[in-house]
């Protein structure tokens, strides 16, 4: 599991580069599904007009945004879709990534089933409402300590490891952030970062059993 430093760090851009390859878990209803982290994207706070937060905008949706690093911030998008973020930095400052896309690693027959799927294809994975979709992620987990497990085995978690994909600085890629054009210029910030990782097939040999 990683640990609260690695969540603390002031630099969330550094932080949304850093969790590419890494491997995010969710235990719900005591089924644990888990997948690689391919794509993110940095919100910077008060000062990113992208930002929930800009401005220091707090409402009692965003007031997660305010908790100390490692915490989830899950918020219902159209309507429809659970987008799950990580808050970063130190309480009071409200800075998240946002978890675009993942390959799938294990639980994917559960994983299938939650998406309504017979199959895992190359898009799987990839948008944010899907992550939530097949991980069981739900906005109502909003405020889980991806630090601290709960006890109790039946408690929703989620929580983010190391992997065994070592993940080539110079094979990283960084562009625009996807539909936040009513940011203007902010809206031009090289905060998405992406990856290619290996399939499904080729994880299930490289990471441990």
């Amino acid at each position: 599991m990683l640990p609260r430093s690695f969540y603390t760090r002031a630099d969330v851009v550094q932080i949304a580069r850093d969790l590419l390859g890494r491997q995010i878990f969710t235990r719900m209803d005591g089924i644990i599904t888990s997948g690689l982290i391919c794509e993110t994207e940095a919100y910077a706070g008060i000062t990113d007009k992208a930002s929930h937060a800009y401005g220091g905008r707090r409402t009692e949706r965003t007031s997660i945004m305010y908790s100390r690093g490692g915490t989830a911030y899950i918020y219902l998008c159209y309507g429809i879709h659970s987008l799950f973020n990580i808050v970063t930095n130190r309480e009071e400052i409200p800075h998240a990534v946002l978890i675009r896309g993942i390959i799938p690693a294990e639980g994917t027959a559960t994983m299938l089933q939650r998406a309504g799927k017979v199959k895992i294809g190359k898009e799987f994975g990839i948008g944010p409402g899907k992550v939530s979709k097949i991980l069981g992620i739900h906005y109502s987990d909003s405020g889980i300590d991806l630090v601290t497990k709960p006890g109790n085995d039946t408690a929703p978690a989620i929580w983010i490891e190391d992997s065994a994909i070592k993940i080539n600085p110079a094979m990283i890629k960084s562009g625009p952030r996807i539909g936040v054009d009513y940011a203007g210029e902010d809206a031009r910030l090289p905060y998405r970062f992406w990856c290619e990782i290996p399939s499904p097939e080729k994880i299930k040999v490289l990471l441990p059993v």
